[in-house]
C-alpha cells in the first residue's frame, strides 16, 4: 500500500511518501483562463505568473486561511501534484493518506477534505491536527503526561496549541499568516517610497531583510512602479523600513499565545513553562521571531531545525506508524 502525508497549505502544498520522504513542495496556486476556467499552469509554474499575467489569466488560490475555498481547483491541483509524484488515479486507489488540518478543524472543513480526497481517488483518508504533526516533525517527546506547546505559522494560518497524546488541552487556529505581512509590506512601501510592488517582491523583502531586531540595518534594492508617474523605479529598502510590518504580526501571535496559555490547568502550565514553546512553519524563519516571542511571553522559544517542513515530516512519521496515527487521528 502507498502511504502519504499531505499538507495542503495556503501558500505551499507538501507531500511525504513513505519510502521516499518529502517528494513535493510547490505553491498552492493555479493559473486559469478567466473566460473558460481552463487550467494553464499549476504550482511553481503558476506562481511565476503572479503579477505578470494579462487580464484574461487569473491566479487562483484554492486554499485560503486553511480553508478549501475552491473545491474544484483544489482537486485539480492536488490531482496534478499526486500524479507528479507517481500517484495517478489508479495508484491513488491503493493509497492511504493523512491530511494535516487546522487545530479544532470543523466537521464542515473535514467534509471538504474528504470530498477532495474522493475526487482524487485516494483509497483511505485520515486527518491529524497540525500541532501534533509539528511536534512529531521536531522529534519532541510526547505522551499522556508530557504536554507540548506548539506555534505553527504558515502562509495563511497560525495554529497555537498545548496538547499531549491524550489530545488538545487548549488551542486555536487563526486565519493569519505570512501573507498578512506581505500585504502590510506592500502598503508600507507605497506609503514610504511612493512605489507599487507585487506580492512576490514583498515576500522576498520579508524573507531577505525582514527582522524583529529593531536595530537591524540590512538592505536590498527593490524594483517597482512609481505610483505618481507610472514609470519603473528602484529604491533601497532597509530592515527598519519594514520593521513595523513584522512587529504588528508578531504582537498578534504573542497576544493569542498568551490567551491559550492562560487557559491551561496549573500543572500543565508548569510543565509547559519547563519545556518551553516550539516554533514551526515558514514564518519561524523570520529573523528574530523566536527571540521576540520569548521576550514578550517570558518563556523559552525554540525553532525547529527545518521549521517549514516540520508538519509534513511529522505527517510522514504518523502515517508510517499505525498505533501513532490511530492515537492522534480526528474522528470523522
Amino acid at each position: 500500500m502507498i502511504k502519504l502525508a499531505i499538507d495542503l497549505g495556503s501558500s505551499v502544498t507538501k507531500i511525504f511518501k513513505i519510502g521516499s520522504g518529502i517528494v513535493l513542495a510547490e505553491p498552492s496556486c493555479v493559473a486559469v483562463a478567466s473566460a473558460t476556467d481552463t487550467v494553464k499552469a499549476i504550482g511553481d509554474e503558476a506562481k511565476r505568473l503572479i503579477g505578470k499575467t494579462a487580464e484574461y489569466t487569473t491566479i487562483v488560490s484554492p486554499v485560503f486561511e486553511s480553508d478549501i475555498v475552491n473545491e474544484k481547483m483544489a482537486a485539480v491541483m492536488l490531482g496534478y501534484f499526486l500524479k507528479k509524484v507517481g500517484v495517478g488515479k489508479s495508484q491513488a486507489k491503493r493509497a492511504e493518506a493523512v491530511f494535516a488540518v487546522p487545530c479544532g478543524a470543523s466537521e464542515e472543513l473535514l467534509d471538504k477534505y474528504y470530498r477532495l480526497a474522493d475526487e482524487c481517488c485516494l483509497g483511505s483518508v485520515k486527518f491529524a491536527e497540525t500541532p501534533f504533526l509539528s511536534a512529531f516533525g521536531q522529534n519532541l517527546i510526547l505522551n499522556e503526561t508530557n504536554p507540548a506547546f506548539i506555534i505553527d505559522i504558515g502562509g495563511g494560518s497560525t495554529d497555537i496549541a498545548a496538547f499531549s497524546l491524550d489530545g488538545i488541552i487548549a488551542g486555536i487556529s487563526l486565519g493569519i499568516g505570512g501573507g498578512n505581512i506581505d500585504s502590510h509590506i506592500i502598503d508600507k512601501i507605497a506609503e514610504s517610497f511612493n512605489l507599487k510592488i507585487g506580492l512576490q517582491t514583498s515576500e522576498k523583502i520579508k524573507m531577505t531583510i525582514g527582522s524583529l531586531y529593531r536595530n537591524d540595518n540590512e538592505s536590498m534594492v527593490v524594483n517597482g512602479r512609481d505610483i505618481t508617474t507610472g514609470m519603473p523605479r528602484s529604491v533601497s529598502v532597509c530592515s527598519s523600513d519594514v520593521y513595523e510590518c513584522m512587529q504588528v504580526f508578531a504582537d498578534k501571535v504573542a497576544e493569542y499565545t498568551g490567551l491559550v496559555l492562560s487557559k491551561l490547568p496549573a500543572e500543565v502550565s508548569a510543565s509547559i513553562w519547563h519545556g518551553g514553546i516550539g516554533l514551526s512553519g515558514g514564518m519561524a524563519k523570520l529573523i528574530g521571531f523566536d527571540d521576540y516571542l520569548s521576550e514578550k511571553l517570558q518563556m523559552d522559544v525554540s525553532v525547529a531545525d527545518e521549521p517549514q517542513m516540520a508538519v509534513i515530516l511529522g505527517g510522514g512519521a504518523a502515517i508510517g506508524n499505525d498505533d501513532l496515527i490511530d492515537t492522534i487521528r480526528l474522528d470523522y
